[in-house]
């Protein structure tokens, strides 16, 4: 799973919708498919740092 950010308004595979700006947690055919619709960025997903809003602590982020 990963963690993405929206950058428009999205309907989930079970009718649940999501708004632009909401962060989801979306599998990598999801993602793949989000991206090739322009529903995320390619630079979608925790953003900012370790101490910024987002504050990410999955893999890649600088307190892992």
């Amino acid at each position: 799973m990963v963690y993405v950010k929206l950058e428009n308004d999205w309907t989930d595979g079970n009718g649940v919708d999501h708004s632009a700006g909401e962060s989801v947690d979306v599998d990598a055919a999801t993602l793949a498919t989000l991206q090739a619709e322009g529903i995320v960025s390619e630079q979608s997903g925790a953003g900012g740092d370790s101490k910024g809003p987002n504050k990410w602590a999955g893999p890649g982020s600088p307190g892992v």
